[in-house]
């Protein structure tokens, strides 16, 4: 891994310029994704999190550029357990699921299943439970057991949630219909 690579992440801030500027950097220099993957999945360290912000970005542009790394991307999902690490890595979730052209292997989609329902069950940041519930919906149209689970997960204690999850949870309910 290049170290000074690994420090323009580890001083990097939430600001989306800082993130922004970073994506382009990997855009402009492909053979960095690597490292940022590398950053994004080591879980222990403390900046793993920045990592996952600017993947999230690059996701969103050119999700294409991530299929040499779905498997261990997937591997490690159930490693994640900072709030703002799975808020991008449930978006990246979010992204494969949706992908047209992406298709996942059996294994895959158990993995963001498994992690997605785990996150769902646990957050209590209403923009993760969102994406995990979005995520879980999308392959939820190809294994109907998801959407069983998923319609009882919602439900379930509906009041005590915030407005943002609640707005989210009705949204999906009502799709679900």
């Amino acid at each position: 891994m290049n170290l000074d690579f690994y420090t323009e992440i580890a001083e990097s801030t939430a600001h989306r310029k800082c993130r922004d500027d970073i994506k382009n950097f990997v855009f402009a220099h492909p053979d960095y994704l690597k490292d940022l993957v590398e950053i994004a999945l080591m879980t222990k360290d403390k900046n793993h999190h920045k990592a996952c912000w600017v993947l999230e970005l690059i996701c969103e542009e050119q999700l294409a550029l991530f299929i040499p790394f779905i498997d261990v991307f997937c591997n490690k999902l159930s490693d994640y357990t900072s709030d703002s690490a799975i808020r991008s890595v449930s978006k990246i979730c979010l992204f494969l699921s949706k992908s047209r052209t992406i298709k996942l292997t059996t294994f895959q989609e158990e993995k963001i299943i498994e992690s997605n329902l785990d996150w769902l069950i646990s957050t209590n940041k209403a923009a993760n439970a969102a994406y995990s519930m979005r995520t879980l919906f999308e392959l939820g149209k190809k294994h109907s057991w998801v959407n069983e689970e998923l319609k009882s997960l919602l439900t379930r204690d509906l009041s005590q949630q915030t407005a943002g999850y609640c707005f989210a949870a009705k949204d999906i309910l009502k799709q679900l219909k």
